[in-house]
């Protein structure tokens, strides 16, 4: 990969980057871009649009504690960085909102059904691209992971944080239909699984070589 950077817009969706801690190429989808700000902040950049080069790192809270205590940022960059001391919890947050931002706007679309009867509903008729089950509720959640059967099934969100996201005081159970917003709200989740994990992989999103890029 060249060292030239490309402009955020024309950057492709896909492709791999490599992360500072393992130090080797993983999917991108499953990581996390940071940038320089002012002063040589280190800047959590989830949504992938400020502009600089881009430092990646795993999403998972191991390999990010582990960027920041070593300070792999400055390493990669070559000047001096300053990663805040509260980085992985910024990152845990940021992510977290782009998934309740990404079920308001599935929400509008008409592509979300809540509640348990309505969500058996629609997996039985497989109008489901993923399925959403509070992190603090255990009733039925074994019921309907049999039902979603290969479908992506998860609970990293609170019933509140999914009543907030969809218009309610709280939800347990949530789908969301196929569709590019499905597919958004998916990628988030993985990163959110991550961000809950306290042992990082060897390479993110499985092995890879140490070719790739740290740039955008």
């Amino acid at each position: 990969m060249s060292g030239e950077t490309l402009p955020i817009e024309i950057e492709p969706a896909g492709g791999r980057r490599r992360c500072l801690v393992a130090r080797a190429a993983g999917e991108r989808a499953r990581m996390v871009r940071f940038v320089l700000g002012p002063e040589g902040v280190v800047v959590p950049d989830v949504d992938e649009r400020l502009p600089g080069r881009g430092l990646w790192v795993a999403a998972d809270r191991a390999a990010l504690a582990e960027a920041v205590r070593r300070n792999l940022f400055a390493k990669a960059a070559g000047v001096a960085a300053r990663p805040p001391a509260d980085l992985v919890e910024q990152v845990d947050a940021a992510v977290r909102r782009r998934c309740l931002d990404l079920l308001g706007l599935a929400r509008r679309a008409g592509v979300v059904v809540a509640g348990f009867d309505q969500v058996r509903a629609a997996l039985e008729e497989r109008a489901v691209a993923l399925v959403l089950v509070a992190r603090d509720a255990a009733s039925q959640v074994a019921k309907l992971r049999r039902l979603a059967g290969a479908l992506p099934c998860f609970s990293n969100l609170e019933r509140g944080e999914l009543g907030r996201a969809l218009g309610r005081d709280e939800l347990v159970y949530v789908a969301v239909g196929p569709g590019g917003l499905a597919r958004k709200l998916e990628r988030e989740l993985v990163r959110l699984d991550g961000l809950a994990r306290e042992t990082r992989p060897s390479a993110p999103g499985g092995s890879g070589t140490q070719q790739g890029g740290d740039d955008r």
